[in-house]
């Protein structure tokens, strides 16, 4: 295998507290890395690089590990144009609007949904997102919701099975009978095709004890428990998530203390969703009280056609420091490594020996322009397990 050199870059993100600063990034001023084939094999200074095939000069850019966007729902047909523009003209957001998008992605096409979930990664990539995970959860039906995913898992390795996003509009009188539905025949279906369950705990969908009962049912047949959790108000998501030791509970917008608390001395990652409370105009999540109280964050976009329809990593990280509290170290670190952590995954989200070679040049000279100059297109190059894509 051919080994490749990036030299000369201005500041280099490793998430190795035991490289550069010694702060949690890692920091290497004038750093080079080096990649053989989808690995990376050598971290430090450029000066002390050893020789290789290929040689690319960074000239004073920044280098970050690629994205880690660990929340994303981008298997889905429709539009709801009409509904963000009636939010933004003062009516509140609910749970519900998510039949709409249920009843375009029954009537899609296989090819016209892989078709879907194909643009906006690639949409995602050219902004830096080198990893990615999505749910199913737009069908609500056995055939609907395994055929979801199917297709994302032609796109990615991390794969939700979200039967229980709302209860569908067929079981509108009957709840449980559609609970019963989850964690039985759809279960059977669909847990061949992914890795993880989730579950949108709130009112307006599902309680404690219904999430309870889904994520139970999943983890018996192998999946791991992730959850929406304390979005909308407060409720029992987050305590659940630690107590089944899901590996993120996501949104964390409406905290109690002992939620605080819990996800501070547990191992269940806080993921937070910035899109989310910019196109619904809801309450921000407060990063600064769960990083005070020692709890892992990651930062995801929740792309999704209805409460978050942006693929953009660095417009998140951007929200995140602007108002949720978090410096630009922390946005960076939580959505590259946090990501990493929320997928229980250990060889994404770091620029170290050994990890996969996910990096992103950035046409700036520090990981700081991400948030310092908002919505400029920052991203020069992009490589993925070793291959430069952008």
């Amino acid at each position: 295998m051919t080994t490749t050199a990036v030299t000369h870059i201005a500041s280099l993100v490793t998430n190795d507290p035991s490289l550069g600063n010694g702060t949690p990034l890692g920091l290497i001023q004038d750093g080079a890395v080096v990649i053989e084939g989808d690995r990376i094999v050598w971290t430090g200074e450029s000066s002390k690089a050893p020789a290789t095939d290929n040689v690319l000069d960074a000239a004073g850019r920044a280098v970050i590990p690629g994205f880690v966007d660990s929340h994303s729902h981008l298997v889905f047909a429709g539009d709801r144009t009409e509904e963000f523009n009636a939010r933004m003209s003062g009516q509140p957001y609910r749970a519900g609007g998510i039949r709409t998008t249920v009843a375009a992605t029954r009537a899609a096409t296989d090819e016209e949904l892989s078709a879907n979930v194909a643009r906006y990664l690639a949409e995602a990539l050219r902004q830096g997102t080198t990893t990615f995970e999505t749910k199913s959860g737009y069908g609500l039906t056995v055939e609907d919701e395994a055929r979801a995913l199917r297709i994302a898992g032609r796109h990615t390795d991390e794969v939700t099975y979200l039967g229980a996003h709302i209860v569908s509009p067929d079981y509108a009188d009957d709840p449980a009978g559609y609970v019963d539905l989850v964690t039985g025949p759809m279960l059977e279906a669909c847990a061949p095709h992914a890795r993880w369950i989730d579950v949108f705990c709130e009112q307006g969908a599902f309680d404690g004890d219904q999430a309870r009962a889904i994520l139970t049912a999943g983890r018996a047949k192998g999946l791991h428990p992730r959850i929406h959790a304390n979005q909308l108000s407060y409720g029992p998501g987050v305590q659940l998530a630690v107590e089944l030791d899901a590996a993120s509970a996501d949104h964390c917008t409406h905290l109690t203390d002992a939620d605080v608390d819990a996800l501070g001395q547990g191992s269940t990652v806080a993921t937070l969703l910035p899109g989310a409370e910019f196109s619904t105009r809801a309450t921000w999540p407060d990063a600064r009280r769960l990083l005070d109280a020692g709890a892992t964050v990651a930062l995801s976009t929740d792309c999704n056609p209805g409460s978050s329809f942006t693929s953009s990593m660095p417009f998140c990280v951007a929200l995140a420091v602007r108002d949720m509290g978090m410096t630009p170290d922390e946005a960076i670190w939580s959505a590259t490594a946090g990501g990493a952590a929320a997928l229980r995954r250990t060889d994404i989200g770091r620029i170290t020996p050994g990890a996969r070679a996910d990096l992103v040049l950035l046409d700036a000279p520090s990981h700081v322009h991400l948030a310092y100059r908002p919505g400029v297109p920052l991203v020069s190059a992009v490589w993925r397990s070793g291959d430069r894509v952008v």
